[in-house]
């Protein structure tokens, strides 16, 4: 067990959803705890809501020198860094690879891959000087098809990828790394997202439960418990474990049901037409998940 009590934790997309959610689990726990969000007043009015251990810091994660001075001014005024969580992240508007805008694929890979790559790298040195923790935030996209949101999915395999490599690369130190993969959750990027009529069409060819939206609680919920337990992988709904476990089974199967499905094509069709996305939509529109 891993006690977080006195540790000082950096939650990136702290403000809201599963940042926040995480950072109250780590700060009812003992752990005094940076949020770092987009927007300086929604991180700084996010950690007030905590308590005099949490600060709001405002950084951009695709910024490299705001990024390190986020994880700078944690070590100066929360006095070390024990814990990272690379968990901000936005999504595209559902489209093809075909007709989605240039920026907008460019921006998801910029923050969801190169962010989690830039958090993490930088506090790398206080993380293996301390023996703490890193969880890197991927989701269930890592493993499963990602029609539609080709640059989300892409994102996330490769931070299943940098969190699989840290886990090695840390333990000759005494640390440790997590990654989180999750299905729906109830964020305002969910939220978004599916309110979309080409991600309904999609979502509409899928089974129910597949679909069923847990509260940001559970998630944060299940990554402090996997920091406190040092778990190499925190998957919500758990029932995603056993796809994990068998996608190289499931997938090949799962991809050619895909290229035959007639309410799956017909929301690829919507999805290919190229003057329905006309500009780098994003949902939610920031940092966050």
């Amino acid at each position: 067990m891993y006690d977080v009590r006195g540790r000082v934790a950096l939650v990136t997309g702290g403000a809201r959803g599963i940042g926040f959610a995480t950072a109250r689990g780590l700060y009812d726990r003992g752990a005094s705890v940076a949020l770092v969000d987009l927007g300086a007043e929604e991180a700084e009015a996010s950690a007030a809501k905590l308590g005099d251990r949490a600060i709001g810091i405002a950084a951009d994660v695709t910024d490299r020198d705001a990024i390190e001075a986020a994880v700078q001014e944690t070590v100066e005024r929360l006095g070390g860094l024990d814990i990272v969580v690379a968990n901000a992240g936005i999504a595209p508007a559902a489209a093809t690879t075909r007709a989605m805008d240039y920026d907008a694929f460019e921006r998801v890979i910029e923050v969801n891959l190169l962010g989690v790559w830039r958090t993490v790298r930088a506090g790398l040195p206080h993380v293996v000087e301390r023996q703490g923790h890193v969880v890197v935030v991927a989701s269930v996209y890592a493993f499963v098809n990602g029609v539609l949101l080709s640059p989300y999915a892409i994102a996330k395999a490769g931070v299943e990828q940098m969190g699989r490599a840290l886990r090695a690369e840390l333990a000759p130190h005494g640390a440790s790394a997590s990654v989180a993969y999750f299905g729906f959750i109830d964020t305002e990027m969910v939220r978004d997202g599916m309110s979309d009529p080409v991600a309904n069409a999609l979502e509409d060819s899928l089974p129910a439960f597949m679909l069923r939206r847990l509260p940001p609680s559970t998630a944060g919920r299940a990554i402090v418990e996997g920091i406190e337990t040092r778990a190499p992988r925190i998957i919500r709904p758990k029932w995603w474990t056993a796809h994990s476990v068998l996608r190289g089974i499931l997938n090949p199967l799962l991809d050619r049901y895909m290229e035959r499905d007639k309410r799956t094509q017909d929301a690829i069709r919507a999805g290919d037409d190229e003057h329905r996305v006309t500009g780098p939509k994003i949902v939610a529109g920031g940092d966050r998940r």
